[in-house]
């Protein structure tokens, strides 16, 4: 097989992999917009929350000779009890003060939790050991790793679950309810606040699923590690078409190819330049994203 075949697949492998992490935190991004017109710049750390409750619980899993990716079940429960919180404590009193109002709160709302953490564990990185076994891979004759493989299937597999939960539960119903009109929900008896409680708590449990994916790749925890990776997959979702959930895995998986082949082919330093340029160039050309819908204003 040719060698410079076997490179640009291996890239490819990688690409989807670490886009499959933007793709579970853009879908995070994409359900609170979708239903309250927020965009919600705390997301990305709650991948740093998950991780750090992935270390800790780690030799808790250990010692009681339980594999340590269950670890996972932890942080998703912490990580949506603690973004109801955060969505009752900052955000639902500032639902009817104006966008930029929002957009500050979510920002300090980042601060405060990336410097929350600093002032605990210190600005050291935590090592993660191995989530998943080293065994390679083999398909059509090119060794990936497990973990790779999983990353994917993973991402997948909880965007299409998303997908039918949300067009086929009653909660999904609500949400989409809730997301075309919030006044005309409550006459019809959904409850909008437990319903905005719930998609925030659902978001930042896709963010602890995303934060396993990332430390098995990337085996380490440190307070800022939720910062670019939020961005990434906020422009992740602005690519796919934010609000849509099919456009946030497909904005996460192309943000991730182009990412890796920058670093493959060009520059690695100009890897991040490349993926912001991509935002800059979708809100020119097609500010509604590829799978976003074009909704006029009522005047």
């Amino acid at each position: 097989m040719d060698a410079n075949f076997i490179i640009f697949f291996k890239q490819l492998i990688n690409g989807l992999q670490i886009g499959s992490v933007y793709a579970l935190i853009a879908l995070g991004y994409t359900m609170v917009y979708g239903i309250i017109k927020l965009i919600n710049f705390a997301h990305g750390d709650f991948i740093m929350v998950g991780g750090y409750i992935i270390v800790f619980t780690i030799p808790f899993c250990s010692a009681f000779g339980i594999p340590i990716y269950i670890s996972v079940i932890p942080a998703i429960i912490m990580c949506a009890i603690l973004a109801m919180l955060v969505e009752r404590i900052a955000y639902k009193p500032l639902r009817g003060a104006g966008s930029l109002s929002s957009l500050i709160t979510a920002l300090a709302v980042s601060l405060l939790l990336e410097n929350l953490c600093l002032v605990l564990f210190t600005s050291s990185p935590r090592s993660v050991p191995a989530m998943f076994s080293k065994d390679n891979v083999a398909l059509g004759g090119i060794s990936i790793t497990q973990s790779s493989v999983l990353t994917i299937s993973i991402s997948i597999i909880v965007m299409l679950i998303l997908q039918l939960f949300v067009k086929k539960t009653k909660l999904g119903r609500s949400m989409r309810a809730v997301s075309e009109d919030r006044q005309a929900s409550v006459l019809m008896g959904v409850k909008v606040n437990r319903t905005i409680s719930l998609t925030f708590a659902i978001g930042s449990a896709l963010a602890a699923v995303g934060s396993l994916m990332y430390v098995a790749s990337y085996p380490k925890v440190e307070p800022y590690m939720g910062m670019m990776l939020g961005l990434k997959a906020f422009i992740a979702a602005v690519l796919g078409g934010i609000g849509s959930i099919p456009g946030a895995m497909v904005g996460g998986f192309v943000i991730g190819i182009v990412e890796s082949m920058t670093k493959a082919y060009i520059n690695s330093q100009l890897a991040d330049a490349f993926v912001f340029g991509i935002l800059i160039i979708v809100l020119l050309v097609k500010p509604t994203g590829l799978l976003g819908k074009n909704i006029g204003e009522k005047v």
